[in-house]
């Protein structure tokens, strides 16, 4: 049986869905954008049959039993919304939606479609984040204690820095604590549950016109089991690449160190990774490309299997009940810079 998708955004989901998807297994049926002719044009150079400037269309025209989202975050209740009241299986991008009541209503429709609904955090499948995963999961570092994730970035240090426009947009769900700091929020939510309390400030480093939304953020965070750490991330600074990764446990320490999940502990040091998770830097423009090609083929991947044989493994991939907590997070985050205070995250209402 062939298994199709239709994909929605002509950008990151021409550039990273689309030969994802096809490295996992599917069959690209059709690509979705805004204008028809322009989508028809996009679609034909990277050899997908179709091209449509509405989903319904493209569902009419298709059997694809799965739509991928990758469109901007104002846009994802109402697509996520069609595929899944026409029974089809949803991979959408994050942040899942605009606010958590939205992210609550997708997530809903999905459990009462009965269709698989997965968030875009394909970092799951990068090999240092799963060999820390499992790390902690095998008690290999005791009761986690303390987290460290420290990242800096020049992507925006320049003020005419090009960059998606909802990057900049709050009302479109901008930001880039949305933007990647909901990558990172995933994984903490994958490592150590669910976070019970923040105390965040949020800044614009690079002043752009009307104002825009963060390039940067600093939390303090308490986990519902105790752990306690800080996220602090800028993408407006000049100078290479800083990442910093580290939970401490009882037992032990796991990094992530050049792309490498090191464990360390009273006999010493231990390289957990099976390969490096390097990007490939030869295009300067997309230096991250291979690396999200890479780990959505392993999100895609998992979705293909599951769609085949019902498997799903000890690796996991983040669904909308995932997404929608990391939405309590991020929101309960804006809550403490507005007011200046520790927000408790409440599972399941408003911060």
């Amino acid at each position: 049986m062939t298994r199709r998708a239709v994909v929605v955004g002509t950008g990151f989901g021409l550039r990273v869905h689309v030969p994802a998807l096809r490295a996992a297994g599917f069959e690209v049926a059709a690509l979705v954008g805004q204008d028809a002719e322009r989508t028809t044009r996009r679609a034909a150079r990277v050899g997908v049959p179709a091209g449509f400037d509405s989903l319904q269309a493209a569902l009419r025209a298709t059997d694809a039993e799965v739509v991928t989202i990758a469109t901007p975050p104002d846009t994802h209740a109402e697509l996520a919304g069609l595929a899944v009241a026409a029974g089809r299986h949803v991979i959408c991008e994050k942040p899942l939606a605009l606010s958590v009541e939205q992210a609550e209503t997708m997530t809903k429709a999905a459990d009462a479609a009965g269709v698989v609904a997965l968030v875009g955090t394909e970092f799951r499948w990068d090999p240092a984040v799963e060999a820390v995963r499992a790390a902690i999961a095998d008690g290999r570092i005791g009761r986690p204690h303390t987290v460290t994730v420290v990242r800096s970035y020049p992507i925006l240090a320049d003020a005419e820095a090009g960059a998606p426009g909802w990057w900049f947009d709050p009302a479109r769900g901008g930001g880039w604590l949305r933007a990647n700091g909901t990558h990172l929020l995933d994984q903490l939510h994958l490592w150590l549950g669910p976070i019970a309390e923040v105390s965040a400030t949020l800044g614009q480093a690079v002043p752009r016109p009307g104002g825009g939304a963060d390039d940067g953020y600093g939390v303090l965070l308490r986990t519902a089991s105790g752990a306690v750490g800080i996220i602090q991330e800028c993408a407006a600074v000049w100078g290479p690449p800083v990442e910093v990764t580290r939970v401490a446990g009882t037992a032990g320490t796991v990094s992530i160190v050049d792309g490498r999940a090191l464990l360390e502990t009273a006999d010493g040091t231990r390289d957990l990774s099976a390969a490096p998770s390097q990007p490939d830097t030869t295009d300067s423009s997309r230096p991250w490309t291979a690396a999200e090609i890479a780990a959505y083929t392993g999100l895609a991947g998992w979705l293909y299997r599951h769609l085949e044989d019902g498997s799903t493994g000890e690796q996991r991939p983040a669904t909308f009940a995932d997404g929608l907590a990391v939405l309590r997070v991020v929101e309960a985050i804006q809550v403490s810079a507005e007011q200046g205070h520790a927000v408790t995250v409440q599972p399941g209402g408003a911060p």
